[in-house]
């Protein structure tokens, strides 16, 4: 986005409303560059519709009109004091129209995450000193050489092979490396770029800009946060490395759905193999300040915890570098697919081309003959297969499968996103949440909350300065910035929902995914059982004060003032809906899920489409329902078996 000088101004003013800074030590969003950062994000958003709202509010933002339909009078934003401009974006904060909540969290989000990545002018962000947070230690000296050499295309041209596949995640990456070990030639697409050991270590904002997707970012009425992976290896880079195969449970609830191997034999294989080839173990889930916190807590209250079991070796230090790992591992110790499955795939042929983002796969008498594919600076080309496997993530896959002109009405249906929120404690203790293994403890006591397995777990992970405020609340500056002065001292319980309940990825005039998604009544009151819960925790582990991410501001302090009970029902008043609580879907499944019928599914037993025979699906898109646990272990062994059954096929 290149704004006008009008629109850039009423950004900073936006932004310096919500971090004003100190007048001491901390400087403004638009003194320390932050404004820069929120244009530089924005900017790689595909959806030319949101980034065309986004100008036209900004256009509007300082009119009078403006102050009239807001709620702030017929004044221009720019004549208020602070005070009065703070007191304004709380009464969008507290509309009784979502859509207003949905623009205020879309600023509030855009701004702190913004200003607390960025690390201005000197290079190290004043908030960082305070905390003690080494933001952006650079690439360790002895940091290997990349191990992958992926191709990128420059010119127009068309390429062969058996199997191409779209997408190098947990799902594409683990495809890869079954076929290719098949016999069979691969090329695997990947619409982000490679980056290994040696490119780790800018920090926060680095990875944001180079590692993740960059759109959509929200659910469309605002109510979730999305975040998923987007480079070679995809969600697997990034991700916290907690690697659980899928409850027994869940296999049967899919099973049951029509894709019956889910609960045998071959599925457990597929499983087996997958914990072995990414090494999973516990050596490296010993709890530091964070996940002990966790523990006493849930121990405290009788509450069952577990050890974590994690991707890792030996080389994890479980410790500051581990807390860093969702900018990617500089230690090499995260057994992502670039180190496993497409390393695999490599060695035995496989083409790994970066920069590659597929718009369509050509069909022609129900048979897929190819891949258009573009790259960023404007270059297509084509890859011509005998089939075409789908592993784009289950926001990209159902948009790609609409666009190619497939019409099974379950395509983009069942979206299940394990709605995250989190309860914030504040200790007498240095926590330093951003240090300490990614996960290493888990809490199941209310994983099943009706009798059929649907409920809620418990985690931790790294906070980072910039990450964490997704999952908080803004009550005015001054609170923000008490907040963060004391963020080394505070941890936070998450709160991961299996939701029973679904919504849907559409596809908008431009062909870029948009995602419907409301958490019911129903998941939310298993959501306010876990925030209850939480706080529970972390009173227990003696925490002085408990805050929500609820916008009303929900917040007591044990035996000092209100109780848990009154928490409780503060955070039930103020909801769930959109804009209400802060929440985030970092678990994207479903959409087009495996079944024994076209009328229930988008994919058949085999993953392939009912509409097209040779396109297989073999990412998280394949769940018929919510996993129940992160999936990465679950995604990786759906594809393993997908591409095993598509490997005979072919032979």
């Amino acid at each position: 986005m290149q704004p006008t000088d009008k629109q850039r101004a009423a950004l900073e003013m936006i932004c310096d409303t919500f971090l004003p800074g100190d007048g001491l030590t901390l400087p403004s969003a638009s003194e320390l560059g932050a404004v820069d950062t929120v244009l530089a994000l924005l900017a790689r958003n595909p959806r030319e519709a949101e980034t065309e709202q986004l100008a036209m509010l900004l256009d509007l933002w300082d009119g009078p009109v403006t102050g009239l339909l807001a709620g702030w009078g017929p004044r221009r934003y720019s004549k208020l004091s602070q005070q009065d401009r703070e007191k304004a974006l709380l009464r969008l904060g507290a509309s009784r129209f979502g859509a207003v909540r949905a623009v205020f969290q879309a600023l509030k989000q855009a701004s702190l995450l913004a200003y607390n990545i960025t690390p201005g002018p000197t290079g190290v962000n004043p908030l960082w000193k305070h905390l003690g947070y080494d933001a952006i230690p650079g690439p360790l000296a002895n940091a290997p050489q990349p191990a992958l050499a992926p191709q990128r295309i420059t010119a127009p041209t068309s390429l062969t092979c058996d199997v191409v596949i779209v997408g190098s995640g947990a799902g594409g990456g683990t495809a890869a490396g079954v076929l290719a070990a098949a016999g069979l030639d691969v090329v695997v697409l990947e619409r982000g770029e490679y980056y290994d050991d040696k490119d780790f270590g800018g920090g926060e904002l680095a990875g944001q800009q180079l590692l993740y997707s960059p759109g959509p970012l929200a659910s469309s009425e605002g109510q979730l946060a999305l975040v998923a992976g987007s480079c070679l290896g995809g969600g697997t880079v990034v991700n916290w490395s907690t690697s659980l195969p899928t409850p027994e449970s869940v296999r049967d609830e899919w099973a049951a759905i029509g894709a019956q191997q889910f609960a045998g034999a071959e599925f457990t294989e597929s499983l087996d193999t997958v914990l072995r080839r990414l090494g999973v173990n516990e050596r490296r889930s010993t709890p530091l300040v964070r996940d002990d916190i966790l523990e006493r807590g849930a121990r405290a209250l009788g509450w069952p915890v577990d050890p974590l079991p994690r991707n890792v070796t030996d080389a994890c230090d479980a410790g500051i570098e581990c807390g860093r790992c969702g900018s990617g591992c500089r230690l090499g110790a995260k057994q992502s697919v670039t180190k496993t499955w497409l390393a695999d795939a490599a060695a035995r042929g496989a083409r790994l081309i970066v920069d590659a983002n597929v718009r369509r796969i050509s069909v022609r008498d129900s048979i897929a003959e190819a891949v258009t594919v573009r790259t960023s600076a404007g270059v297509e080309f084509e890859v011509r297969a005998r089939a075409v496997v789908v592993a784009a993530g289950a926001i990209q896959t159902p948009a790609l499968l609409r666009r190619s002109g497939l019409g099974n009405k379950n395509i983009g249906r069942y979206l299940r996103l394990h709605p995250a929120a989190a309860v914030f404690g504040l200790f007498d203790e240095e926590v330093r949440p951003w240090e300490g293994g990614l996960q290493t403890r888990i809490c199941r006591q209310h994983a099943d909350l009706d009798g059929n397995g649907y409920g809620v777990i418990y985690e931790t992970g790294p906070l980072a300065p910039g990450s964490s405020t997704g999952f908080m609340s803004w009550q005015g500056s001054a609170d923000h910035r008490r907040v963060m002065q004391d963020f080394a001292r505070t941890n936070a319980v998450g709160i991961i929902t299996r939701d029973r309940d679904s919504g849907a990825v559409k596809v908008d005039r431009g062909g870029e995914p948009t995602v419907d998604y409301r958490i019911s009544d129903y998941d939310a009151a298993h959501l306010h059982t876990g925030i209850e819960g939480a706080a529970r925790i972390l009173e227990a582990a003696g925490a002085t004060r408990i805050f929500s991410g609820h916008q009303a501001g929900v917040s007591y302090e044990p035996g000092v003032r209100g109780s848990l009970a009154e928490f409780s029902a503060a955070a039930k008043a103020a909801g769930y809906g959109p804009g209400r609580c802060t929440m985030g879907a970092l678990h994207i499944m479903g959409s087009a899920r495996m079944g024994g019928s076209a009328e229930n599914s988008a994919t058949d037993p085999d993953g392939a489409t009912w509409d097209v025979k040779n396109i297989v699906v073999a990412d998280a898109s394949c769940f018929p329902t919510s996993s129940g646990v992160n999936p990465m272990v679950t995604i990786e062994a759906i594809a393993h078996m997908n591409a095993t059954r598509l490997a005979a096929r072919l032979d």
